[in-house]
C-alpha cells in the first residue's frame, strides 16, 4: 500500500507531535545536525547518521528517505574537486544501506535549488502560496558561477552517475531525481535539464540500474504533460517511481502558482489510483503547502497547519482508492511462502489490488494462467470467480 510520510527536521519539533497525532508512520528526513557530528564525523558518516535515525525511531517513526545533499555543485559543473564531492555521495550511500535507510533523493539544480518569485502570494480564504513569473526574471543577473549549458550539465550527470550507481547497487539504496523547479532553462544563464518527461526518460536510459530512478515530485510533473495518470503509469510500470512529492500548482511552467491540494490542475484522485494499480508501496509526502492563518511564512510551502491539512486530504484520497477494489474476497488461509495448498479467490481480479492483499511484490510477476493452472468457476453471487493458487 501507498504510505503517507512527511518532511521533518533531524531534530524534535511541534511538527513531529502533530504529524504522528495525524496517522503519519514514516519520515523523510534531511542530513545529521551539528550536534550529531560533535565528536568530529561529518553529516554522512555512520555515528551521526545513526544518532538522527535513532531520534526518528524514537519518536514513532520509520525514516524512509533522505533528502538532502550533501555539496554538490562542483560535481554538477565539473569543476575541480568534483571526485572529492562524489566520494562524500558515496560514503553517505554505504552508511545509508548499513542503517537501513532505502531511498536517496537529489537533484541536479546548479547554483541554486527551487525557485520562486513571490513567498506570499495570497490564496483562498487569506492562505497565501508560493508562485513563479518568468517574466520577472528576464533581468536577472547571471549566477556568479557564470554560464553552464545543458550538454555539459548531462556530460557531469553521466560521470557522476558512473561513479556513485555501483555503490548505490551495492549498498541497496535507491536514487531518486527530483526535478528541477521550475521546469524552464535556462534560468539566470544556468541550464536546467530535468525539466521534462522526455528528460527523465533520457535519465533512466543514460545509466541503466535498479537504482536509478525518480522523485515523482507533481508539482513539476504536472507541468511537463497534460496527462499526469499516464506519466506516473508509464514510470511506473518501469519500476522507477522511488518516491513521490504530492502536491499541485495552477498555470504553465512560465508562469504558476502552488494550490491547495484539491485546488489545482491536476485530478489528484485519478493520480492516487495510478500509484495503486502501478503497485507503487513506497512513500509519498505532501510538499509546498499553504501558509494559513495561525502559522508562520517563515519557511514559505512548509507551514505546519497547512501539511496537516494535506495530510488529511491524502489519507482521504488513499482511503477511496483502496475502498474500490472491486471487492477481493478471501477464501482460505492467506497465501504465503508460495504453499499451492492455499489459495484465495478474486473477483474482478486486478493486479494491484492482488500485492496489495497479498502484501507480495511478487505477485505482480506471477500472475500467468498457464503457468499456475489458474483455476475458473462460476459463482452464484459474484459471477465468476477466479482462484489462484502459487506452484
Amino acid at each position: 500500500m501507498i504510505q503517507i510520510a512527511e518532511y521533518l527536521p533531524p531534530t524534535p519539533t511541534r511538527l513531529w507531535k502533530l504529524s504522528k497525532q495525524a496517522g503519519v508512520d514514516y519520515a523523510v528526513g534531511g542530513l545529521p545536525t551539528a550536534a550529531d557530528c560533535a565528536d568530529g564525523g561529518a553529516p554522512w558518516d555512520y555515528l551521526p547518521l545513526l544518532r538522527m535515525k535513532q531520534r526518528y525511531e524514537s519518536g514513532g517513526f520509520q525514516l524512509a528517505v533522505i533528502e538532502a545533499r550533501p555539496p554538490l555543485n562542483r560535481a554538477k559543473r565539473g569543476q575541480e574537486g568534483r571526485d572529492a564531492e562524489i566520494a562524500t555521495v558515496c560514503a553517505l550511500l554505504e552508511n545509508m544501506g548499513k542503517l537501513g535507510i532505502p531511498v536517496w533523493c537529489y537533484e541536479w539544480m546548479t547554483d541554486f535549488n527551487w525557485l520562486r518569485t513571490n513567498l506570499a502570494t495570497p490564496s483562498r480564504g487569506g492562505s497565501v502560496v508560493t508562485s513563479f513569473d518568468n517574466s520577472l526574471m528576464r533581468d536577472a543577473p547571471p549566477t556568479a558561477e557564470g554560464p553552464i549549458s545543458e550538454d555539459e550539465l548531462w556530460e557531469h550527470l553521466h560521470y557522476f552517475l558512473q561513479r556513485v550507481l555501483p555503490v548505490a547497487e551495492k549498498a541497496g539504496v535507491k536514487l531518486a531525481m527530483h526535478p528541477d523547479d521550475p521546469p524552464l532553462s535556462p534560468i539566470r544563464s544556468v541550464g536546467r535539464i530535468m525539466r521534462s518527461v522526455e528528460n527523465y526518460q533520457r535519465l533512466l536510459d543514460l545509466a541503466p540500474s535498479p537504482m536509478n530512478g525518480i522523485t515523482l515530485c507533481q508539482g513539476n510533473f504536472t507541468l511537463m504533460t497534460d496527462d499526469l495518470p499516464a506519466v506516473i503509469r508509464d514510470f511506473g510500470r518501469q519500476g522507477k517511481i522511488f518516491f513521490v512529492h504530492f502536491r499541485d500548482v495552477s498555470g504553465t511552467p512560465e508562469r504558476f502558482e502552488e494550490t491547495w491540494h484539491d485546488a489545482g490542475k491536476t485530478d489528484m484522485l485519478a493520480c492516487l489510483r495510478a500509484y495503486r494499480e502501478i503497485g507503487f508501496d513506497g512513500v509519498l509526502r505532501p510538499d509546498h503547502v499553504p501558509t494559513v492563518e495561525g502559522d508562520s511564512n517563515e519557511h514559505a510551502g512548509y507551514s505546519s497547519f497547512g501539511r496537516l491539512y494535506a495530510i488529511g486530504y491524502i489519507r482521504g484520497l488513499r482511503q477511496a482508492v483502496y475502498a474500490d477494489s472491486l471487492g477481493i474476497q478471501e477464501s482460505g488461509v492467506r497465501i504465503q511462502n508460495g504453499s499451492a495448498e492455499n489459495g484465495i479467490d478474486l473477483v474482478q481480479l486486478q493486479v494491484a489490488d492482488l500485492r496489495w492483499r497479498l502484501r507480495r511484490r511478487e505477485a505482480l510477476l506471477q500472475i500467468l494462467p498457464v503457468a499456475l493452472g489458474l483455476e475458473c468457476h462460476p459463482s452464484a453471487s459474484n459471477g465468476l470467480t477466479y482462484r489462484l493458487e502459487l506452484h
